[in-house]
């Protein structure tokens, strides 16, 4: 059964990445790069700043910091748990890719991008939804597309990625909630 998964795994990272073409490769290189969404976070910033000024700020800041390093620590021990070598470095598979990053890692399971932004989309979407309703569309959307990076430019497989957007979902609901008692706790209202 779990062979059978991971043939199929397989079959579909090779598809899905064999989609690509030299015309594309340099949006996906700037998608897939952590820098590209600093414009991005500024932003987020901003917003949360307007409506939940400096201390539900500094607040909301700290959570983000620690629900980064959640789901990075986990992906790496899931990582090292699991051994799972990426596309790039995977006999019979790394042949049959197109291998456009930067570098590829050891081990690939599960996406560390995957699981982080699609935990901040998730957060910043569902504290923010009050003031901007529509912000966690847009944001989950943004954490698809960094996510699908990571399959076309060779470093993880689509189980990689599917099982990062479900850790990253999970972690950003339950910082909502620590959120949601911070808030209570410093008596910060908007």
């Amino acid at each position: 059964m779990i062979d059978q998964l991971l043939e199929l795994d397989r079959e579909l990272f090779l598809y899905l990445n064999n989609l690509g073409t030299e015309t594309w490769d340099p949006f996906w290189l700037i998608i897939t790069d952590k820098w590209t969404a600093i414009p991005l976070y500024a932003v987020l910033l901003f917003l949360i700043f307007k409506k939940f000024g400096i201390k539900g700020t500094l607040v909301t800041m700290v959570l983000v910091a620690l629900m980064i390093t959640c789901t990075d620590q986990l992906a790496n021990l899931f990582k090292h748990g699991f051994e799972r070598p990426r596309p790039c470095g995977q006999e019979g598979v790394k042949e049959y890719a197109r291998f456009i990053a930067v570098r590829c890692g050891r081990f690939g399971y599960f996406s560390a991008h995957a699981a982080s932004s699609t935990a901040l989309a998730v957060f910043v979407g569902l504290i923010m939804k009050k003031f901007y309703s529509k912000l966690i569309y847009f944001l989950l959307f943004w954490a698809i597309l960094v996510t699908y990076s990571r399959i076309y430019v060779g470093v993880h497989y689509p189980l990689d990625i599917l099982t990062g957007m479900f850790l990253g979902t999970l972690l950003g609901l339950l910082f909502v909630v620590l959120h949601k008692i911070f808030f209570k706790k410093f008596k910060i209202t908007f």
